[in-house]
């Protein structure tokens, strides 16, 4: 056993950075199996090898020793209390001595080798509490510091996500129809980017829409709110690349499905912040089909009666919002009152385009899956959970100071990621009777 060869197993076995503590989320583990290794390993130590390799093995035997016993702390106490930077942190192991590598017996060949499997076992059962901890843990629950296992922990994420995501899309009118609390529980986690398309559409049921043979005869037509329509384009996503450029493919079939619709609801026409509805559908999706979800959502989904020229259903959402607001942030309400500060005046965009003109596209865009799982319910839960959080710096604010706070502040609070805002949403009280 060679010192090169030792400090290889000392790299491969000693984990960089002290051990973290794990999320089970109450999930039983048994740790017999990690104690087994150990007992199995104590045994060996003292065996023969002992006499003829009692320097390098009994630092063989330390140092696994050390990391049986450190992850059978870790699986019989997961809610154990340990705090760690991401730095490396150096471990205190026996030295290595410097004497030259003995010959050994077959008997002691053979215990080596039985050595290695064991820890092999050892490094095959640590990834596989890994991968548990990685596809059962909360979405708002932090990762491990260590680069290595927050990698791994992503990849058995991703690979858990693709797959189950891919059952469900395949066996969609019976998963849905038998648990459809459990799949708007996973919408609310997040669609994974490559099933965003076929899930919203299976969603709002827009995936055989007779209306779809009927797209290229409306393009042939012409519309009386086209030049309104390329008016509001170029301000639709200006800095996206799909559609900043002036005539680019992104503007052009924005402009296709906006008149198209123009043509099939000739009441509502074109509206002004409907195409960014429309815009995120076509970054998933191609014009056709983007096209019927869009119908959908506005048949469906209470976005027509918004759209309508009279706006009558968006202030009834405004009423009814104002009153969560009275009931259940009353400082607040009163302090919007006393500063004039109407509701309209910062949550009509929300509920017109669902926050995508309010918080940055991957934010609205979570926001967005569960609208197509759940309706506006969401704009009511994650508006008055924005409120929450902004409570107390909206109150030492006058109205000039609130509209620069909903403009420049609020956009980048969860640039870090939706879950936290997504979390608070739904520990908002909604009652659902009462929008009726």
């Amino acid at each position: 056993w060679s010192r090169s060869r030792s400090l290889w197993w000392l790299r491969k076995h000693i984990p960089c950075g002290s051990p973290q503590p794990r999320n089970w989320s109450g999930w039983e583990v048994n740790g017999s199996a990690a104690r087994s290794v150990g007992e199995k390993l104590s045994k060996v130590a003292t065996d023969k090898v002992a006499e003829k390799l009692s320097s390098t093995l009994s630092w063989v035997k330390n140092t696994v020793s050390y990391t049986v016993s450190q992850m059978a702390s870790q699986v019989a106490s997961p809610s154990a209390s340990l705090h760690t930077t991401s730095s490396s942190t150096t471990l205190s192991t026996p030295a290595l001595s410097p004497s030259s590598p003995v010959e050994l017996s077959p008997d002691d060949v053979e215990l080596l080798a039985k050595l290695e499997e064991q820890n092999r076992l050892l490094e095959i059962d640590s990834k596989s509490l890994r991968s548990v901890n990685g596809s059962r843990r909360n979405s708002g629950s932090s990762l491990v510091s260590s680069s290595s296992a927050s990698s791994n922990l992503s990849h058995h994420q991703e690979e858990d996500s693709w797959l189950l995501w891919g059952r469900i899309v395949n066996e969609w009118e019976e998963v849905y129809k038998k648990k459809e609390k459990q799949i708007k529980e996973l919408v609310r986690k997040g669609i994974p980017h490559h099933f965003r398309a076929i899930v919203w559409q299976l969603l709002c049921n827009a995936q055989n829409m007779p209306i779809k043979d009927q797209y290229c005869d409306l393009l042939k037509m012409t519309s009386p709110c086209e030049k309104l329509i390329r008016r509001d384009i170029a301000r639709t996503y200006p800095e996206h690349d799909f559609f900043k450029e002036k005539d680019s493919l992104g503007q052009e079939v924005l402009f296709n499905v906006m008149k198209a619709y123009s043509l099939v609801d000739r009441e509502v026409g074109y509206c002004q912040g409907s195409a960014f509805i429309v815009g995120l559908l076509l970054m998933q999706m191609p014009e056709e089909e983007a096209f019927c979800v869009f119908v959908k959502l506005m048949q469906d989904y209470r976005l027509r009666e918004l759209f309508k020229p009279s706006m009558a259903e968006l202030g009834l959402c405004m009423y009814q919002f104002e009153c969560m607001i009275q009931e259940q942030l009353p400082e607040l309400y009163v302090h919007f009152q006393a500063q004039s500060f109407h509701t309209s005046m910062y949550a009509s965009s929300w509920f017109l385009t669902i926050f995508l003109t309010s918080f940055p596209l991957p934010i609205a865009t979570r926001i967005f899956d569960i609208f197509m799982s759940e309706g506006l319910e969401i704009v009511f839960r994650a508006g008055l959970a924005v409120l929450q959080m902004n409570q107390t710096e909206l109150m030492q604010l006058d109205m000039e100071g609130m509209l620069q706070h909903f403009q420049k502040v609020i956009p980048h609070q969860f640039d870090g990621g939706p879950d936290k805002l997504i979390q608070a949403a739904y520990q908002v009280k909604y009652n659902a009777k009462k929008k009726k």
